[in-house]
């Protein structure tokens, strides 16, 4: 029925006509089935769930969905969706329902695949929440201090994982787990035991980099490729510290680095978000991060002498923002239109830690 004029007007159609609509119906989705690339730009639009879902349509789409042409498409358009913080799933969309399935312990994430571990072993394995694709990884050769997850689409497809181990009481080493070999291999590189890991470190184009508390203004990172474990500098403000503390991470091919810890300094609200520069010679300001707004917006930040929040990751793209956590809430931050947004609320009495945040990017990559 049409709405004209102040009155409802039937509108009545011709059996034909509806007959004739159809048939065009038909003829339609029968011309984009038969295409190929014309169902690849449909499909490649579509949430993970259906795109998981239309796999049982028919063989023709299984091998179409499968194959690793679509899946790299796919996986580059894929945008993260929410993260996890120790044990629950947080969405950067509130209204977004959808939680991905995961189990266990979660050491680190790398582009939608997970590190695990079990809580009450140390039995390490490799977990895909989006296609629930597990595997297990073999015991690890020594007392591990600090492991890594390697994967990428295109780059990685054979997913890798970094461990830094102790073999002998004198030094540690490198030690590699490939997924394409199924076995571990240990690398030549070793360093000194006194070296100290604050966390199990990030993987950004071919390399795993860790910063250290010790660190002289160096950081420390390993080539995957060339097997070479390397420093490179901590950008010059850094210089007069002796301990890290603040935001060290990765997206969308970018190393980001936030110095400093924000409670107790009266500038805390202007934060310098780094990025490396690509030879890793050295770092510039990216975003220079006004959070003057914060303490008027939420109150509970404000703790004498400085603000109580801590940023646990940073996000590019075309609504590249950060998310910061403070005493009961998740927010983020909007770094073009500098506007927060709150996404989730918890017990002031539990604290999140950057290291227990892990991101969750959807993929259909399978190993």
């Amino acid at each position: 029925m049409v709405y004209a004029g102040g009155k409802i007007k039937k509108t009545c159609f011709s059996q034909s006509f509806v007959n004739d609509s159809d048939h065009q119906s038909t003829e339609s989705g029968a011309a984009v089935g038969s295409n190929d690339d014309l169902l690849t730009e449909i499909l490649l639009r579509l949430p993970v769930a259906s795109v998981l879902r239309f796999k049982s349509v028919s063989k023709h789409w299984l091998l179409l969905l499968s194959d690793s042409r679509f899946i790299n498409r796919y996986d580059k358009l894929s945008k993260s969706p929410g993260f996890f913080a120790s044990g629950i799933y947080v969405p950067f969309d509130p209204e977004d329902r959808n939680a991905p399935f995961f189990n266990g312990h979660i050491v680190q994430s790398c582009n939608g695949l997970l590190l695990c571990r079990n809580r009450d072993r140390y039995e390490y394995y490799v977990l895909n929440p989006t296609t629930k694709q597990v595997a297990t990884i073999p015991p690890v050769p020594g007392v591990i201090l600090a492991a890594s997850l390697v994967f990428h689409p295109t780059d990685c497809v054979h997913y890798k994982v970094i461990c830094v181990g102790r073999l002998k009481l004198e030094k540690f080493q490198i030690l590699i787990y490939s997924s394409d070999t199924g076995k571990w291999k240990v690398s030549i590189e070793s360093f000194h035991p006194n070296t100290c890991f604050l966390d199990n470190g990030v993987y950004c184009n071919g390399v795993v980099y860790w910063p250290l508390s010790d660190s002289d203004g160096k950081l420390l990172y390993y080539n995957i490729e060339a097997e070479q474990l390397q420093t490179s500098p901590f950008p010059l403000v850094m210089m007069p510290l002796t301990t890290f503390k603040g935001y060290f991470g990765e997206s969308r091919g970018h190393l980001h680095l936030i110095v400093g810890a924000y409670g107790g300094y009266k500038d805390s609200l202007h934060i310098n978000v780094y990025e490396m520069l690509r030879d890793r010679s050295g770092w510039f300001v990216k975003y220079h991060v006004q959070l003057d707004g914060l303490p008027e917006a939420f109150p509970e930040t404000i703790e004498s002498p400085g603000y109580n929040f801590d940023v646990v990751d940073v996000l590019r793209g075309e609504d590249a923002f950060m998310v910061l956590a403070i005493p009961g809430k998740f927010l983020k931050y909007h770094l073009h239109h500098k506007s927060f947004e709150q996404i989730l609320s918890y017990p002031h009495n539990k604290y999140y830690r950057r290291s227990n945040i892990q991101r969750y990017i959807a993929t259909l990559s399978s190993f």
